[in-house]
């Protein structure tokens, strides 16, 4: 059972991580956009710093369940 809600856990922040990258990518995007424009940076570069630190402990979090789940 233990294993079993690991797992689940587990599938869930995999999901996580994959929609971070996708949402971290638009936003990179949108800031080199401004870049070439010299639109004002300083929202959306605050925001990806703020998007980039919560992919961080996604992957923190996927890491700690793959310790978790070896034997």
């Amino acid at each position: 059972m233990y294993k079993d809600s690991l797992l689940e856990e587990l599938r869930r922040v995999e999901r996580d991580v994959v929609e971070g990258e996708r949402l971290l990518a638009e936003q990179e995007t949108l800031v080199v956009s401004l870049k070439r424009e010299n639109g004002d940076l300083a929202k959306a570069q605050a925001v990806l710093e703020v998007m980039r630190e919560n992919q961080r402990r996604r992957e923190q979090d996927r890491q700690r369940l793959l310790a978790m789940l070896q034997p």
